[in-house]
């Protein structure tokens, strides 16, 4: 499992964080300021790290900086304003990326996903069942012959790619895809999407068994490696 480091010191935001960071499967091991963090570091082995700026006894510039010098992992900052000087001077230091508060919690997943795949550290391909996805090159093989997904179809093939052993209700679903698009996206067309995905990933799309129904819920990825 993926082991997050995360430094804030808003209780409550560092609270929902880990609900929300522990349901997609994440280990998080919290920080509440600078020292703590430098503790936390030398006695654990991190994937990746969030830290705040805006840190009690500091800012999370130092602690970028000592993350680095001692993991080679990715850090995102969590910011509360886009002020251009501080977030330049993050990257500057050595942040892969930032994210402004409040943040939309799939975007902050989607960003994590990625700052782990460009470092080697997250899951890069999946293979179920004859279906094949390359994460990182957005290339999407069934029975080894590529499949042409567009951008909505691949983001909502992404979101079972990583809760293959998660049930994912509609509205989760449609969060997901409102995300993905920067538009509305309406109950008719997450199912649309559904039929469209079916269509091309499926043996028999009359008779799925890669994107099972699960009546009164949602769905979930199926497949026999799952």
């Amino acid at each position: 499992m993926t082991h997050l480091f995360l430094v804030e010191d808003d209780q409550a935001i560092a609270k929902n964080l880990m609900i929300l960071l522990q349901m997609e499967g994440f280990i998080v091991t919290h920080a509440v300021n600078k020292s703590e963090a430098f503790t936390l570091l030398s006695k654990n082995k991190f994937d990746v790290a969030l830290v705040d700026i805006s840190l009690p006894d500091g800012n999370g510039f130092t602690v970028c900086t000592e993350i680095k010098s001692e993991q080679a992992i990715p850090v995102i900052f969590l910011t509360a304003s886009d002020d251009e000087a501080s977030v330049v001077t993050g990257l500057d230091m050595g942040a892969d990326d930032y994210v402004i508060k409040p943040f939309r919690p799939r975007e902050l997943l989607a960003r994590i996903r990625n700052a782990l795949r460009k470092s080697g550290h997250g899951q890069t391909t999946f293979e179920v069942s004859g279906l094949y996805v390359d994460i990182a090159g957005g290339v999407v093989r069934k029975n080894g012959k590529e499949v042409f997904l567009s951008a909505l179809e691949y983001r909502l093939l992404l979101v079972f790619v990583n809760n293959p052993k998660n049930i994912l209700t509609r509205d989760r679903l449609l969060d997901e895809l409102w995300d993905a698009a920067g538009e509305f996206v309406n109950d008719n067309t997450l199912t649309v999407y559904i039929k469209r995905l079916r269509e091309k990933i499926e043996e028999d799309p009359t008779h799925p068994e890669m994107i099972l129904t699960v009546r009164g819920i949602g769905y979930r990825l199926g497949g026999s490696n799952v």
